[in-house]
């Protein structure tokens, strides 16, 4: 079993920074990406920024300048920096990762954390 873990989520004011953590544990024997995911009331799930294990990351045109995706030291962390927050970020935010559990895996697996709520407003 793979778990990730979230946290850092909150309510903020517009122009503020957040910083949200993903861990990830259990049965890993590869990370090929991570990443960060949000879905606001009403719309679909779309991608924030992924990052993958050669370091190369990718962002969504509307966080682009603002928010910045990072690995950690033992690579089984990502962060996601956002700064100059704007109300129409709130959202709830998933970490992702694309991991292989075990070194006979042909098929990466897609892991999803639980969510962290970010709202920002006034």
């Amino acid at each position: 079993q793979v778990q990730l873990v979230e946290s850092g989520g909150g309510l903020v004011q517009p122009g503020g920074s957040l910083r949200l953590s993903c861990a990830a544990s259990g049965s890993i024997f590869s990370i090929h990406a991570m990443g960060w995911y949000r879905q606001a009331p009403g719309k679909q799930r779309e991608l924030v920024a992924t990052i993958t294990s050669g370091g190369g990351t990718n962002y969504a045109d509307s966080v682009k300048g603002r928010f910045t995706v990072s690995r950690g030291n033992a690579k089984n962390t990502v962060y996601l920096q956002m700064n100059s927050l704007k109300p129409e970020d709130t959202a709830v935010y998933y970490c992702n990762a694309v991991i292989s559990p075990r070194s006979n895996t042909v098929i990466p697996g897609n892991y999803w954390g639980q969510g962290t709520q970010v709202t920002v407003s006034s």
